[in-house]
């Protein structure tokens, strides 16, 4: 089983469920990816990182890269933060692949369908609870 989380960047919220997926499940494998190119090699946003440490997750060895056509054979499981990243893996399935992709916010089972971006709310502490919450309830729905 192989798990990866994507969002815009790969600079906040994808990083950070990644972190979180990690600590909760070790034994599952788990990346992350952006659906742009914008920051690929660079490492997490600063006030995502810590934010996150505060909360006990190590983010600064983590680098962003972009999702590609070939994420859809390499993972067995995909997680959008949002509608719109969705649509773009979507954009970029392969003929006849059928890898699920999901989106990764309904995990937290408070009605949201979208992660919000903090690089834009600036909202920190809230990704962090519903990441936490979605990562919770997604390792117990992975070990059923």
């Amino acid at each position: 089983m192989n798990v990866l989380f994507v969002c815009l960047g790969n600079i906040c919220r994808s990083p950070l469920a990644e972190a979180a997926f990690r600590q909760q499940c070790p034994d599952i494998s788990c990346d992350s990816a952006g659906t742009s190119d914008w920051h690929v090699g660079e490492p997490p946003y600063a006030p995502m990182q810590t934010a996150a440490r505060a909360r006990g997750l190590d983010l600064s060895d983590l680098r962003a890269r972009q999702f590609t056509r070939d994420d859809f054979t390499r993972f067995t499981h995909i997680f959008a933060m949002d509608e719109n990243n969705l649509m773009q893996i979507e954009a970029l399935r392969p003929a006849g692949n059928t890898t699920p992709v999901r989106l990764f916010a309904p995990y937290a089972r408070d009605g949201l369908t979208d992660v919000p971006d903090p690089y834009y709310t600036r909202d920190f502490e809230e990704v962090l609870d519903l990441v936490d919450r979605a990562v919770r309830s997604l390792a117990i729905a992975m070990r059923a």
